[in-house]
């Protein structure tokens, strides 16, 4: 018997405050970014480091609890699936991305803590690919 399974978690901090919107029919959808860090010293012992970005999407009520809940900044826990989107840009070219799909998502840390740091130091977003702050 043959199992398929797409599954991904990451733990990272929120690059930008939720952006909800809805369908036409009416469903709930929420996206926002989460920047995960790597570091590690190299066989030399130059310590080096990378952030990765994640376009995450979020569903119904789920879309809804991430849009009240989270703002830039916050540590959070997503759990989903990867889905790719494939399409031809203008110039006839193959163009793909990956998102995140989350069927579940956790505030690590105190909400609080970051709402206070969001309202005092929040910036208009940020371009995604630049290195994350915290």
């Amino acid at each position: 018997m043959s199992r398929d399974l797409n599954k991904v978690m990451i733990i990272g901090h929120l690059g930008r405050d939720p952006e909800m919107r809805y369908t036409p029919t009416g469903r709930p959808v929420t996206t926002f970014t989460v920047a995960t860090n790597r570091t590690w010293n190299s066989s030399d012992g130059e310590k080096h480091s990378e952030t990765e970005w994640f376009n995450v999407v979020a569903w119904g009520n789920l879309a809804e609890i991430c849009k009240q809940h989270l703002v830039k900044g916050q540590q959070v826990y997503i759990e989903g699936r990867l889905q790719t989107h494939r399409w031809e840009d203008a110039e006839n070219g193959k163009r793909s991305s990956v998102e995140v799909v989350a069927s579940e998502m956790m505030i690590l840390g105190e909400r609080r803590e970051y709402g206070q740091l969001n309202s005092e130091t929040h910036e208009p977003d940020s371009q995604q690919d630049e290195e994350y702050p915290y």
